[in-house]
């Protein structure tokens, strides 16, 4: 017997990165969906924020906290299109970005008051953490180019960060002028290809997403909103005290998330996917038909579960600015946003039935101030009805087209 021993072999790299297969569909793993869950919290938050402050300021302030959200949302589903969360390292990361997450949910109603600095660290640790922890895992797959993409999204991160953390520090304008120019640096980054001196830029091809996957995770973030909506409607009917006299407005209100559910979901997701999926430039269509066209989208939804609260709450009273612009800008946004985004990946002209109910809604703005908030929210549910059985109908032949391809 031989009294040498053969050296231990070194210890394979971890390989953080899921393996792709051609034609494959990532699927959307448990990990992500737990992660989901903080955000339906996040988004309550952010409907009764501004249900409590229907004024000018109020909106402007949920409009950067929405922002932000949708933004460290989507960042993170873009990295974990190629991160493998089956990976003990890309669980934990996503565990310490769900408790980040809470905590910024948690700050969310008093991020311009007392818990300013909470949300900004909460925001910042994600963002740059998240980055970070994408740079380090290239080190082990991945390319040259994918590290540099990520080591100038790393610094473009970390600027921004600097100035979240600067604002949360100030008081009122001088906190909110902070923050607006951090998130306008973020959002200006993938518009700018993330171009930093000395590293010059990234490119679409450095984005090359697995379709499926990305699709799929932006249409799980629009059930969130839909089912955020869901909840406050049931909420608001049960803590009624005239169950009679509110059961039109939350009919009105249920009708109105189907009808919602129907335009995005009957065939604008599915054919959403399948133009990226089949793009020369998924990187491309991810960016700007998912990335950026869903805010509009998410937004509506958003708005509009304000707009139902208040006719569950006060269906009899008289629509004034404030309610007007909720109950209507909320489908208008919907709309808006959903005919740029099949626009988008379609590459067909704006939708004929999307464009008429956004000037039959315009239409609704005048007479709205002559009645009450439960006829305003019954005729914007309408109009978004119409537009759902119109675009089903006109689409009948795509329909049966598409079930053939998926019959072979």
């Amino acid at each position: 017997m031989s009294d040498t021993f053969a050296p231990t072999p070194p210890a394979a790299p971890p390989r953080l990165l899921r393996e792709r297969v051609a034609g494959g569909h990532g699927k959307v793993t448990n990990i992500e969906l737990f992660f989901d869950l903080v955000f339906v919290y996040g988004v309550t938050q952010l409907s009764h924020t501004l249900l409590h402050d229907l004024s000018l300021p109020g909106a402007v302030q949920v409009l950067l906290l929405f922002l932000a959200l949708w933004w460290v949302w989507i960042f993170t589903g873009w990295v974990t299109n190629w991160l493998d969360p089956d990976r003990i390292a890309v669980r934990a990361l996503m565990l310490a970005l769900t408790f980040a997450g809470l905590l910024l949910s948690v700050a969310l109603p008093e991020a311009f008051e007392a818990r300013g600095v909470l949300f900004a660290a909460a925001y910042v640790s994600m963002q740059v953490g998240r980055s970070a922890f994408m740079v380090w895992a290239l080190r082990f797959g991945g390319t040259a180019a994918q590290r540099r993409n990520f080591t100038r999204i790393l610094l473009w991160l970390a600027v921004t960060g600097a100035c979240w953390l600067t604002g949360a520090w100030q008081d009122g304008a001088t906190r909110f002028l902070w923050w607006i120019v951090a998130l306008g640096i973020e959002y200006l980054g993938p518009a700018a290809y993330f171009y930093v001196p000395g590293l010059g830029r990234s490119t679409t091809a450095d984005w090359n997403v697995e379709g499926g996957h990305f699709a799929e995770r932006c249409s799980l973030f629009v059930i969130i909103a839909l089912g955020e909506s869901l909840v406050v409607t049931g909420s608001s009917f049960a803590a009624s005290h005239a169950i009679g006299e509110a059961a039109p407005a939350f009919i009105a209100a249920f009708l109105g998330c189907v009808a919602m559910w129907w335009i995005y979901f009957d065939l604008g997701a599915e054919r959403g996917s399948r133009a990226i999926r089949h793009a020369a430039d998924p990187g491309r269509t991810a960016r700007l038909a998912y990335t950026y066209l869903h805010l509009p989208i998410v937004a509506g939804i958003i708005v509009s579960a304000v707009g139902d609260e208040l006719s569950l709450s006060h269906p009899h009273a008289r629509g004034d600015m404030a309610s007007v612009a909720v109950l209507i800008g909320g489908p208008m946004l919907y709309l808006l946003g959903n005919a740029l985004f099949k626009s988008a990946v379609n590459g067909l002209h704006f939708p004929l039935s999307h464009l008429v109910g956004l000037v039959l809604l315009a239409f609704l703005v005048a007479p709205a101030f002559l009645l009450s908030v439960f006829w305003i929210a019954a005729l914007t549910t309408a109009v978004l009805l119409v537009v759902a059985v119109w675009e089903t109908q006109s689409l009948r032949a795509l329909r049966q087209e598409l079930a053939g391809e998926e019959a072979h």
